[in-house]
Parts: C-alpha cells; sequence; structure tokens
C-alpha cells in the first residue's frame, strides 16, 4: 500500500465557511491515513475516536496531545491505533504526538489536528421536509462540466460514453452549472447519488461500492466542489441531499485489504477458498422481512442482515463498536463539512437493527431538526412503516429506528400499474391508488414520506412496458406524485420524457445521460427541448412550482372519495385553504356528481384548475376528460 508523504508543516488546505480554512492533517511517515482529518468544536460528538493508520503504527501507543485523552485502543491489527480524544474545547490548531516507548525518547510522530469553528446555527439547520420537491440526479449521466475530470490517474475506470456501463463524464459541475434549471423547473432540492469516491475497475459510474469515505470521487471533483455545490444551491434556498451507504463498501476500499479489525465486515466461510476479492463472502438473501418476522430462523435472518449485497461489497458490521463509530464520525463530518440538509440512506433496512438504529439517532442527536429518509424497499404498508421513528408497529418488539423519513415504495408499485389499467375493479386502476392511502394509519408521520413514480433504480416510467412514452399518463401520475402527502421525488429526465427500460437492456438504459449535458449534443433538453420534451417540462414546471408556494400541499389532510369509473377524486385541506385534485383514469370522459364531495367542496360555488387557468362551476356535475386531471384552486 503505497504511503504518503505529507512533511510537517506543509498544508493541503481546505475551503471552509466564511473564510474559515481548515487543513488536511500535517503528518510524517509511517501515517498513512488519519480519519477524521479534521472535527469542530461545540458539536454533540465532541469525544472524538481518531483513526491512525500506518505500518506497525500501534507501537506508538503512548500519546501525548494538546487535547485530553479519553482512550487509546489498538486491535488484532498492528497497523492501526484509535484514540479518542476530548474535543470540547475552542476552536485552535492543536499538537498530538504519537510516542513509541515513550514521548520523552524522542522517537514520536508529531500531527497538527484542526479543531475549527462551527458554523453559525449548524446544530439547527433544519432539513427537507414536505415542503421541498426532491430532484434526484445520477451525477455520472446529468451533466459534464469538466471535461479534464473524466478520467484520473488514481482512479481505475477510464470514461468511456459508448458503454451504457461505463462512466461518462458527468460531475459536480455540470450540476452547478444547470442549477438554474432545476430551480426554474420548481424543485427544492438536489438528492445526487453517491459521490465519493468509488475505485470499482468497471461500473463503477453508481458509486455505491465506494473506496474512500472521506473523498469525493476525482471524476466527480474535489471535497471542495462538493461543499462549493451546496453553497450554490443554498444561494437559490435549495437543499442538498447526501445519498449515505451505512450496509456496505466497495471491494476496493483501502481498508478491505488492510481490515482494522477481523470484526469489521461480516465474514462466512460459505465461499472460503474461491476468488473473491475480499475474503469472508456470502451473498444477502434480500429478504428483509427477515428483520421484523416472529418466526424467522436464525439463518435466514444472519444471511439477510449480515449477508454481502454483492460480491464485490462487504457487509459493515455495525456491532463492532469501532466500525459504527466510524459511520457516525463519517456522516456528521460530510453534514457539518458540506453543510447538507438532510441523507438519503441507501439499502436501510438491509443494515443490522440494532446498529442503524444507534447509528441514526446519533445524527439526529447532532442535528434535531434534520431529516433523514431510508430506502425501504418492500411491498406492505406496515413493513415500510415498521421504519419509521416511533412506529407502533416496531413498538411490539421494542424496536425504535430514530429514523424521520420511509419510502413509499407501494405507493410507487400502484402508480407503475395503475395508469395502465383502463377499468377500475377491486385491486385494479385507480383502487390500487385508493388502498395504498387507506393504509396511512400504520405511518407515525404520514407528511415525512417520500413519494415517487421513479428513481434510479426502477424502469423508467416513459419507457417501453410502462407508460411508452405517453404524455398523458406522465401527466395523471404527475399530478399525484405532487398533489398528494409526503415529499414528492423525480427523477432527472422524466420531466423531459426520457425512456428505459432495465428488464431489457439493463440498469445503464434507465440512466442515459441527459441530452444537452455534453458538448456536441444534438438534443440540448436544458436550454431548446424537442417539441414533445417541451410539453413534458411545461407541465412539470407549471406543477411543481404551483405545489412551491401551495402550503395546503406541503401539510394539508388528505380527504379521498373512493374511485368510481376509475376516476379518483381527493383534496388536500388545513382549515384555511382547500385544494380538490381529479385524476380521470378512464379513458373516456366522465362526469361528476359534484354534491357527492360536499365535505370537500364545503361551501364553495367556483374553482380554477391550475392546469388550465380554466374557471369551473363546483355546483352540480363536472365534466373530466378521458386520460386527464384537474388541480381546483378555490375559496370558501
Amino acid at each position: 500500500m503505497k504511503k504518503l508523504s505529507i512533511i510537517l508543516g506543509i498544508a493541503v488546505c481546505f475551503a471552509f465557511a466564511k473564510a474559515v480554512t481548515a487543513q488536511y492533517t500535517q503528518v510524517e511517515q509511517p501515517l498513512e491515513h488519519i480519519e477524521p482529518r479534521f472535527w469542530w468544536s461545540e458539536m454533540e460528538h465532541d469525544e472524538v475516536e481518531v483513526m491512525f493508520h500506518g505500518a506497525n503504527i500501534a507501537q506508538y501507543d503512548e500519546v501525548n496531545s494538546d487535547f485530553t485523552i479519553l482512550n487509546v485502543r489498538k486491535t488484532d491489527n498492528p497497523n492501526y491505533l484509535f484514540v479518542t480524544f476530548d474535543m470540547s474545547i475552542e476552536p485552535n490548531r492543536y499538537k498530538i504526538n504519537l510516542c513509541k516507548e515513550g514521548c520523552d525518547k524522542g522517537d514520536s510522530i508529531p500531527v497538527v489536528y484542526d479543531l475549527l469553528e462551527r458554523q453559525k446555527n449548524s446544530k439547527e439547520r433544519k432539513g427537507f421536509d414536505s415542503s421541498d420537491a426532491i430532484y434526484l440526479i445520477m451525477p455520472d449521466r446529468f451533466a459534464n462540466g469538466d471535461p479534464t475530470n473524466d478520467s484520473t490517474k488514481d482512479t481505475t475506470e477510464k470514461a468511456s460514453r459508448d458503454f451504457k456501463g461505463g462512466r461518462h463524464g458527468g460531475d459536480i459541475q455540470g450540476i452547478i452549472d444547470h442549477l438554474d434549471y432545476i430551480d426554474e423547473l420548481g424543485a427544492t432540492a438536489i438528492w445526487s447519488t453517491p459521490l465519493l469516491e468509488d475505485n470499482d475497475a468497471r461500473y463503477s459510474y453508481h458509486t455505491y461500492a465506494q473506496s474512500d469515505l472521506y473523498k469525493i470521487d476525482p471524476r466527480y471533483g474535489t471535497n471542495e466542489d462538493y461543499k462549493r455545490l451546496g453553497d450554490e444551491l443554498h444561494k437559490r434556498d435549495m437543499k442538498l441531499i447526501m445519498d449515505y451507504v451505512t450496509n456496505h463498501w466497495g471491494a476496493t476500499h483501502w481498508m478491505m485489504q488492510d481490515l482494522p479489525t477481523k470484526t469489521w465486515i461480516h465474514q462466512f466461510d460459505d465461499n472460503e477458498g474461491k476468488d473473491f476479492p475480499v475474503a469472508g463472502y456470502a451473498n444477502s438473501s434480500y429478504r428483509q422481512t427477515t428483520q421484523m418476522d416472529p418466526n424467522v430462523s436464525k439463518r435466514d435472518a444472519i444471511y439477510a442482515e449480515k449477508g454481502w449485497f454483492v460480491s464485490t461489497m462487504p457487509d459493515i458490521n455495525q456491532s463492532e463498536p469501532l466500525a459504527l463509530n466510524y459511520l457516525i464520525q463519517n456522516t456528521i463530518w460530510w453534514i457539518e463539512y458540506a453543510g447538507l440538509d438532510g441523507l438519503r440512506v441507501d439499502t436501510y433496512s438491509y443494515n443490522e437493527k440494532e446498529g442503524i438504529a444507534k447509528w441514526t439517532k446519533a445524527i439526529m442527536d447532532e442535528y434535531p431538526n434534520f431529516n433523514i429518509v431510508g430506502e425501504t424497499w418492500l411491498h406492505d404498508q406496515a413493513q415500510i412503516a415498521y421504519w419509521q421513528k416511533d412506529s407502533k408497529i416496531a413498538a411490539i418488539q421494542d424496536y425504535n429506528t430514530y429514523l424521520p423519513s420511509v419510502m413509499d415504495f407501494t405507493l410507487h408499485d400502484a402508480i407503475i400499474v395503475a395508469f395502465n389499467e383502463n377499468e377500475q375493479g377491486w385491486d385494479k386502476g385507480m383502487s390500487k391508488v385508493y388502498e395504498n392511502f387507506v393504509n396511512d394509519f400504520l405511518y407515525p408521520d404520514i407528511d415525512n414520506i417520500l413519494v415517487f413514480a421513479g428513481n434510479h433504480d426502477t424502469n423508467r416510467i416513459n419507457g417501453n412496458g410502462l407508460y411508452n412514452g405517453n404524455l398523458a399518463k406522465y401527466k395523471l401520475a404527475m399530478t399525484l406524485v405532487l398533489t398528494t402527502r409526503g415529499i414528492p421525488q423525480l427523477y432527472y429526465g422524466d420531466e423531459i420524457g426520457m425512456a428505459g427500460n432495465r428488464d431489457t437492456d439493463g440498469d445503464g438504459d434507465i440512466r442515459r445521460d441527459f441530452p444537452g449535458g455534453w458538448k456536441g449534443d444534438v438534443v440540448n433538453a436544458f436550454d431548446k427541448p424537442t417539441k414533445e420534451q417541451k410539453a413534458y417540462q411545461d407541465f412539470t414546471k407549471k406543477l411543481l412550482n404551483y405545489r412551491k408556494n401551495k402550503e395546503v400541499l406541503h401539510n394539508g389532510k388528505l380527504l379521498q372519495y373512493v374511485p368510481e369509473n376509475n376516476c379518483y377524486v381527493y383534496f388536500r385541506e388545513n382549515g384555511v385553504d382547500s385544494v380538490m385534485v381529479v385524476i380521470n383514469n378512464n379513458p373516456e370522459t366522465v362526469t361528476l356528481e359534484l354534491n357527492r364531495f360536499k365535505q370537500g367542496i364545503y361551501t364553495a360555488k367556483e374553482g380554477t384548475d391550475i392546469l388550465t387557468n380554466k374557471k369551473l362551476s363546483l355546483r352540480g356535475k363536472l365534466k373530466v376528460d378521458g386520460k386527464t386531471s384537474m388541480v381546483i384552486e378555490y375559496s370558501f
């Protein structure tokens, strides 16, 4: 393993908030890694466990420091030393000496460690919520703002845009270059799939097999670029959500060839002697339901929770205190450094239940108004609700995740099917959507749920096999996602009708390059969309920008009516304001008897459909064209 050669007195600088400069820790050989590299004063987490890594560094186990030393821990690997410091002191530059056989004998490694001033009101930062609309970006496929970093000498996979599963060159600068587009579209927050380094030899563009948790992948930019992205978003009153992976790392992570402890990852003997990137591999069963099954066998529970996601993604052992604390500190470090407004946690329900609850609580204790949404890819509302904070379902097993938000996968399941069903039955068409909301009583916080029609792991809604480029179906689905309860999320490119089919053409097909994001693209959907793209774009922009300023759509109570003739009607109301939403999934015109909806309409006599700007009478009958939606604004 190549050693760092950072000479004491030479600093590589980070820019940090309002002219405060943080430096990489200055060290001499044999140190290769120090993590975290710096910290902040006045943190809830002020007992910081610093990991020192280098050849036989455990010999330097006598530590002298300006910080109060709370604990020094060696492991079964002599290349690691974990030292816990009390950092509840004033910001400054502090000295640490790692000594071998006594600091008075001169055989020591001097380290300079920066304790920074915390940004004002950092603890009180407000996370994303139901007033937001999230725009999900796959950065490698969105826009190439800096072609010079498409391939780098320090990363294995090089750019190959003609390969669907290759690196295409999208980066942080490309996102920054098009923030005005996203802002004008009406989105208020960005969730980017992971940006940390992924040094896999192939298919590294998705970046979920991370090789360094303190480093932005150089093909996306630098740590400073990521912080600049957050700053640019905040200038526009927008938010930055980081995709964080707690369950697994990549096989190319530098620790995987030099584990801090034998218990850092889950290890099995199933494939002993076989050629896998990291020893100890056994695949997860992916049966997340075993996490809550009261009748589960021990074997099934172990393989679901502790099995690896794939052979190139070793599963982190969160019952190992050193590993869990490493994750907690790394997460807090990124929130504080980059000014994050939230986290989306990948494969949340694959984690060890107790470990992930401790991780989540630690983050929320540090930032009480923050928000974290977990990927809870299950197909039953009770099972999804189990993972939300203060769930009465989880309480049956005396369990609490402390996770504020979960993803409404059952609504997604309904959306991808319902709008292709022209007839309604007990379990067809809009009945699927209606029944999803019937189960809202299962969730502790119904407004804090992520709702979506698609993401980077699902088939494109406009692709073959789903809506097949049918604009009318897209409008129905988006009307639902952008006006129902919860936090809406859009997947980049859906707003211009981008297609793709994962089942027939693989992941790369649902992660196509955004047209106009690369110099020389024939079509530029950012500035000059085609007629078809603009039709999708105009509808999305109109509804998103309406939602942005309509508080009743953020937190108003949902009042729904049983669908009739495949036409679904619901209201959002908050005692002051009200909106009536009509989604006619029937190909034929449907006539509504408005007296049926008196509870929602109340005394209102007329309203305006904000999608067409037409005035409508709210007395008598209302005709709704086939495959058409209405968002009717009215006053009592």
